[in-house]
């Protein structure tokens, strides 16, 4: 690796959920790539920085891959203790995300199951890796993650019929559970009523959405995050799908930029709406069970989840300050494989970052500057929206902004 910092391009893909066109910040970034022209017909979905062999992003304006890069020398690349704990390999995957449509009720495998689903079905589960993720706002967004508080969930049974005709089987034991069970208890009642729901006849479903949604009212915002709004918006794009019901037993988180929620293996979510970063184990496997038209797995989603459940402010992950920076602020997940760095700097700020033990990969998402490298006199790399950069381990850097211009910065970083 001749050089310590490296300028990426990166894939885009277009699936059915993203935003069309220019609307999307995965578009947005992606039109910075050579060869990129963005049609506001199309939806733009994802925006992937890293190895994975199904998006891997290329040295700018060559046909090599980072992979091949890191290849050469992984020990320079990601530096010795993060080459031998993930056998040469960059232990991340970063995104951009940009969801118009909600996509799919679903987890992310352990280990031990992502090894097991994934010798047992290859051609459905690409791999034996766990996939462990966070997301951080970049816009107002709109996501559900874990099972709601227990006496929520209570509560929506009693106030809508048609949720509680479709659990009319386990409803009975769960609200014992919920009043006078133990932790373990309401666990195993929480897993039959979620299974009873998810398994309901397609019929049923039909039934009682069209009971419900000619009952309660539409919302008019996107962001509208009232179980009403989110039925009537859900069934616009799944028409018929019992996962619109998971509203009633998921919580529904609002995030403003820079907000964060964690998603460990067995955790069930979902994204409804707006921009994000996201960052995860390096992984394909989705184990997914509605609000989608790709295969749903059900049985397996039900038997992986940990069956966790508490308030929404429960799944944020709150930064703080990072290393010896001052205008950074670091998402730390209870993970080896990433953490997240957001760095803020007001016009002609400069933001010096020491030397890391492990690789960075540095997506630039607002405003204009410079990426420096002081141990090299000359090098200079231009920051602009959409610029992303391989840093490799062990290389010290400075963040400056325009003298004209604010500047936000993502980088992702294994420091294991």
């Amino acid at each position: 690796m001749s050089s310590s910092i490296i300028r990426l391009a990166c894939n885009v893909n277009n699936y059915h959920w993203g935003k069309h066109g220019l609307h999307s910040k995965a578009a947005q970034f992606a039109a910075t790539n050579p060869g990129v022209t963005i049609d506001d017909s199309q939806t733009y979905a994802e925006l992937w920085m890293g190895t994975h062999p199904s998006g891997p992003s290329k040295v700018f304006g060559t046909d090599t891959a980072l992979s091949s890069i890191i290849e050469q020398n992984p020990e320079q690349a990601l530096g010795v203790q993060v080459s031998r704990k993930f056998d040469g390999q960059l232990p991340f995957l970063f995104k951009v995300l940009s969801i118009e449509k909600a996509l799919s009720i679903q987890a992310h495998p352990d280990k031990t199951l992502a090894q097991k689903l994934y010798a047992e079905r290859p051609a459905v589960y690409k791999d034996g890796n766990h996939k462990p993720e966070m997301s951080i706002a970049l816009t107002d967004f709109v996501a559900m993650s874990g099972f709601r508080p227990l006496d929520e969930i209570a509560a929506f049974i009693g106030e809508y019929p048609e949720f509680a005709a479709l659990v009319k089987e386990s409803a009975e034991a769960f609200l014992g559970a919920v009043k006078a069970g133990d932790d373990s208890e309401k666990r195993k009642q929480l897993r039959a009523l979620f299974a009873e729901l998810m398994n309901a006849r397609a019929e049923d479903v039909q039934t009682q959405l069209d009971g419900l949604l000619a009952r309660v009212a539409p919302g008019s915002d996107p962001l509208d995050i009232s179980a009403d709004a989110l039925v009537h918006r859900l069934n616009m794009e799944y028409p018929g799908d019992v996962g619109v019901f998971c509203v009633f037993m998921l919580n529904v988180l609002r995030l403003v930029p820079g907000d964060a929620f964690f998603m460990g293996p067995n955790d069930p979510h979902a994204y409804i709406f707006g921009d994000c970063i996201e960052c995860m184990a390096t992984s394909d496997n989705v184990v997914r069970a509605g609000l989608t038209p790709k295969l749903r797995d059900v049985p397996v989603l039900v038997d992986m989840l940990t069956y966790d459940y508490g308030t929404p402010e429960g799944k944020l992950l709150r930064p703080v300050p990072f290393a010896e920076t001052r205008h950074s602020l670091v998402y730390d997940p209870p993970i080896d494989e990433f953490s997240v760095v957001r760095t803020a700097l007001a016009p002609a700020q400069i933001e010096p970052v020491p030397a890391l033990d492990g690789p960075q990969v540095l997506l630039v998402v607002e405003g204009k500057g410079r990426l420096l490298v002081p141990a090299s006199e000359g090098d200079e790399y231009e920051l602009l929206p959409g610029h992303v950069y391989f840093v490799r381990a062990g290389t010290d850097v400075v963040i400056e902004a325009d003298e004209s211009s604010s500047l936000v910065t993502y980088s992702a970083l294994c420091l294991a």
